[in-house]
């Protein structure tokens, strides 16, 4: 950026010292000289803090690796490396033979536990009728009882002796036991149900979930819309759940994003809204439109973890830039244009506008420079 000021001052110096023709003396050089540096430095210090220039620009995008939930033999790969795929798309299959095999026999004890769960049902059903003839006879036994006490009609004298009285309630107390004794064997027959089967069978609807959900997991399928790249993964290589060990990477087709590092001198200047340009390496001599999104409030150089060392000041690192998203105003599906490529990004802040025009310049003429390069191989 520097070396073409000094270019175009160069050639505005040349030019008039040749349309005027101005002598080349002790007075001219030296003023001409001045001059350039008094207006190239007042231009650059400008520049440089009111409308910041990064060379550190690049689209970025979120990626998932690929770890199976189940560990196996690949048995079939059934993505296309580079194709866009929808949620839910399948990516490739594990044997899924052990796995149903576990499901099978835990589908199977299930069944087995439920049979049990019957068995308890019917002896409760059982329980509860001989509860309800319990009942019967102790309020037969209780009416024959009131009968034999009260004697018959009223004033009249009890025609029944104290034996045949006493014989008929220990009759109704023998029936109250009677009902009490087989209330209690329901009650026992509903709490083996709740606490032995009732917990068997709980547990085993956990395991057949848990198969259920192996068995599916042998069917590995894309997180959300995206594609899968460099893709290496064939039949009978072994996929594990390891979090260490992916065998694939899934990058989401969630809209890329635009981060330019700038230096921390112009951060104040710097404002969400603020309009930016941004040219590409791959798409020289175009510039495209945008505008700040977010100034990023953390920087990586200030991170620190929890640890059993203190931080030495010598082991502070350099002042890094500042991550800021640039959103484009125009789309670029038009471009071949890779997730991750780079380019430079320029931000023309409400400060000093008018200078913003030699920045664009330059802007152009660095995208212009893009067509030049060169292969030394």
């Amino acid at each position: 950026m520097e070396l073409l000021l000094i270019a175009l001052y160069t050639s505005f110096c040349w030019g008039v010292f040749k349309v005027f023709k101005l002598p080349l003396n002790k007075w001219t050089v030296p003023t001409a000289l001045l001059g350039g540096v008094v207006m190239i430095g007042s231009m650059l210090l400008l520049m440089n803090y009111n409308h910041p220039y990064s060379v550190l620009a690049r689209e970025y995008v979120v990626t998932t690796p690929i770890v199976p939930n189940v560990s196996g033999q690949v048995i079939a790969v059934e993505a296309e490396p580079n194709v866009p795929l929808k949620k839910g798309d399948v990516l490739f299959r594990i044997d899924p033979i052990p796995y149903q095999a576990r499901y099978d026999a835990a589908e199977a004890r299930l069944d087995a536990a439920r049979q049990d769960v019957s068995q308890y049902l019917a002896r409760i059903d059982e329980a509860a009728a001989a509860v309800k003839e319990a009942e019967a006879d102790r309020d037969r036994a209780k009416q024959v009882s009131d009968r034999y006490q009260s004697g018959g009609q009223k004033g009249a004298a009890n025609p029944f002796s104290a034996n045949e009285i006493a014989n008929k309630l220990q009759f109704y107390k023998a029936a109250e036991a009677a009902l009490e004794a087989k209330q209690a064997k329901l009650r026992d027959a509903k709490g083996q149900l709740a606490v032995q089967a009732g917990a068997k069978l709980a547990q085993l609807e956990g395991e057949l979930a848990a198969a259920r959900f192996d068995l599916e997991s042998t069917v590995v399928r894309a997180p959300t819309d995206g594609m899968v790249t460099q893709l290496m993964l064939r039949p009978g290589m072994m996929a594990t759940n390891l979090p260490l060990r992916p065998v694939a990477v899934f990058v989401h087709s969630d809209e890329r994003m635009l981060v330019a590092a700038f230096w921390q001198n112009s951060l104040q200047r710097i404002a969400i809204g603020d309009e930016a340009e941004v040219i590409y390496a791959a798409i020289p001599g175009k510039v495209f439109k945008g505008h700040v999104k977010q100034v990023l409030p953390v920087l990586a150089q200030g991170q620190v973890v929890a640890s059993g060392t203190l931080m030495a000041v010598e082991s502070v690192p350099n002042m890094g830039r500042v991550p800021v998203i640039i959103e484009l105003d125009e789309p670029l599906e038009a471009y071949q244009l890779p997730a991750g490529v780079i380019g430079r990004a320029a931000i023309y802040t409400r400060h000093v506008h008018h200078v913003a025009i030699m920045r664009k310049i330059l802007l152009r003429m660095v995208s212009w420079q893009n067509y030049v390069f060169g292969e030394l191989h």
